[in-house]
């Protein structure tokens, strides 16, 4: 969960570097799951002219090593998506991303493939006002028996929860934010949850930081909790750093493998001593 060594021959995926491509270069948080019949990833590719909106990309591995671009490609190019994660429910593939303006929104798909879009996300304080106006990005989304619970950052300032039983209306745990910047170096700049993952009854999260007023370089870091309110960095973050970031655990049936997606795909294995 806290220790990883770089596969050799990172990265496993990138853009095509291509002019000629609408995934010339790759950014942000992608997003990976295993499934019985192999891994997918959903990517944000764009050209770095910038003469297109963000779109979405698919691919797909035998082994979360060597991947395949789906043919279709951009499998959705609607709405400015960027910044996903995707949880599979009952069948069915939620995705919460970033839109224009770092406004998070919802899309799902029966089938990997083909989105529905569902709007911005309607996020409201704890008495059920709306929030104030501003971005609010980084969706990452976990379920427990009927309730949805959402982490989202603000100005990558601070990370707050908000819950949901229909995904309709969101409202705040608290109006104070469950994990904040800083201390420390590495995170003291910038926050943003990318992912929770439920062990052994206690609740990681997985984010990115940065130690740069600039926003230019980001790292990967976890915390845990027990109540996913209050929240605990780890001692010795960051897991990642040298500009990794956008980190996600996937289990391969024996491990955790952490990928960084950001700004290539590379994963790096669970270093068992």
């Amino acid at each position: 969960m806290i220790s990883f060594k770089a596969f050799q021959n990172n990265p496993v995926f990138k853009g095509t570097d291509s002019i000629q491509d609408w995934d010339e270069t790759i950014r942000e948080r992608g997003y990976i799951l295993k499934e019985e019949d192999g891994y997918h990833m959903w990517y944000t590719g764009y050209k770095k002219s910038w003469e297109l909106p963000l779109a979405l990309g698919y691919a797909t591995s035998p082994d979360g090593i060597n991947w395949t671009r789906y043919a279709g490609n951009p499998i959705y190019d609607s709405l400015h998506t960027e910044d996903m994660m995707v949880i599979k429910v009952d069948g069915i593939y939620h995705m919460f991303a970033e839109g224009k303006n770092d406004i998070a929104h919802r899309l799902s798909s029966p089938d990997r493939i083909h989105w529905q879009e569902h709007g911005s996300l309607d996020i409201r304080k704890k008495d059920g006002s709306p929030l104030d106006p501003g971005p609010f990005g980084t969706p990452s989304v976990i379920k427990e028996a009927d309730q949805w619970y959402l982490f989202y950052e603000r100005n990558d300032s601070a990370v707050w929860l908000a819950t949901s039983r229909d995904m309709t209306i969101w409202t705040n745990v608290q109006d104070e934010p469950v994990l904040k910047k800083g201390p420390s170096a590495y995170d003291l700049y910038g926050v943003a949850m990318n992912q929770i993952i439920k062990y052994n009854g206690r609740y990681y999260g997985y984010y990115h930081g940065t130690p740069d007023e600039d926003w230019s370089t980001w790292n990967v870091n976890v915390a845990v909790s027990d109540d996913k309110i209050h929240w605990t960095k780890y001692e010795n973050n960051p897991l990642l750093k040298d500009n990794k970031s956008s980190g996600i655990l996937v289990h391969d049936g024996l491990e955790y493998r952490l990928y960084s997606m950001h700004p290539q795909v590379c994963v790096h294995f669970a270093d068992i001593k």
